[in-house]
């Protein structure tokens, strides 16, 4: 490109640092010659020096109501002042903001991380007829303002629902150091471990019971961990508590201290063994790929889309969440077979070095951002 185009990414609800976002668009424009502003909420526990992307902050809410008024006014203002050539924004509450930065001779993307009718409906703070009205309200803001604007999906059957929308997946991102590493299999931990957001519709108080199916092995949440759900992880684990560790209790745990976790010891496996909700059911995790590119073989739910995945790539075991002796045998057979948890692990890692990383995503999005900059 002749000159830098300005680009602006705006989020009132992702952390600053939030992978998709910062470590894997924001960075991808950034190295493609754009001109990146980031417009996020404010982290005060940031120690971060030398970012070479703009970071305009905003105020953090703790209040939700708050968050959506006044967090949203105040990213208009700030978008609007830096006049950008793209605007991409990442949350459904910044849809009427989105349509009144859309001008004639700019590009304005929404960046649909979720399938979020569906996940509203299972909002555990919401009862079921507010989530009703808030999902018909979506929906209804949805086809109003997004109409002349450009849809970015994050998910493969996101294409179901919205056909005209471009797909730029979030697969992971190459971490060289996380490759390299060499798995000693003969010293392999009885250790498992979760990566992400730690939730009920995640699986959390499924991956508690563990060590009372298998008493020989612990189980390791690293991912943002709400005290209140800590509390359920540690009261059904009872007399097994010393075998939960959960890092991220009321905090943030960011994508390069989970990384460091990924090689931090021999882990038997992955774990995401969900509880079947009609969201999750669909879609391909995105710790699927994280835990495949560290060599660790899978154990997950049983899903058909999730089972299809696991056999097609041959990287672990799907089972019956709820049946505590296929979660029992899969923990044992990946225990006593070695072999088993090498091949399964190399197996998955040839994937996404392959064709399941985000090298492939970035080429797609830089693409796409040329042509649509090119129509205006």
């Amino acid at each position: 490109m002749d000159a830098a185009k300005r680009v602006v990414h705006l989020t009132t609800v992702h952390h600053p640092y939030d992978p998709r976002i910062y470590h894997k668009e924001c960075k991808s424009l950034q190295a493609a010659g754009f001109d990146v502003t980031l417009v996020a909420k404010e982290d005060p526990t940031d120690s971060r020096k030398n970012e070479t992307i703009k970071h305009v902050k905003l105020k953090s809410y703790s209040n939700r109501l708050k968050r959506m008024i006044f967090g949203t006014v105040d990213a208009y203002k700030k978008a609007k002042q830096l006049n950008a050539d793209v605007y991409h924004f990442h949350d459904p509450e910044l849809l009427p903001i989105g349509w009144l930065l859309k001008k004639k001779n700019n590009v304005v993307i929404y960046d649909i991380h979720e399938d979020y009718v569906t996940s509203i409906m299972q909002k555990e703070y919401m009862n079921k007829p507010l989530k009703k009205v808030i999902s018909t309200l979506y929906k209804w803001m949805e086809k109003l303002f997004a109409k002349k604007m450009e849809l970015c999906l994050a998910e493969k059957y996101y294409k179901d629902i919205y056909p005209n929308g471009k797909c730029i997946l979030n697969y992971p991102t190459i971490n060289e150091n996380i490759l390299r590493h060499q798995r000693d299999i003969a010293k392999v931990d009885d250790s498992v471990l979760y990566t992400g957001n730690v939730t009920h519709v995640r699986g959390a108080l499924i991956h508690a019971k563990i060590p009372a199916i298998h008493p020989s092995v612990s189980v390791h949440y690293v991912g943002l961990c709400k005290k209140s759900i800590a509390d359920e992880i540690f009261t059904i684990a009872k007399d097994k508590q010393d075998q939960i560790h959960i890092q991220g209790i009321d905090h943030f745990v960011e994508k390069e201290d989970i990384e460091a976790q990924y090689v931090s010891r021999n882990w038997l496996a992955g774990i995401a063994l969900f509880p079947p909700t009609e969201h999750y059911m669909k879609k391909e995790l995105t710790k699927f790929f994280e835990y495949m590119s560290a060599g660790l073989p899978i154990i997950c739910s049983n899903f058909p889309v999730w089972k299809d995945f696991i056999e097609t790539y041959d990287c672990g075991i799907a089972v019956d969440p709820y049946n505590d002796k296929e979660v029992k045998e899969a923990i044992e057979y990946l225990r006593i077979n070695p072999d088993e948890v090498k091949r399964m692990g190399e197996n998955g890692k040839k994937a996404v070095v392959e064709k399941l990383n985000w090298n492939v995503e970035e080429e797609k999005l830089v693409k796409w951002y040329k042509q649509l900059l090119l129509q205006h």
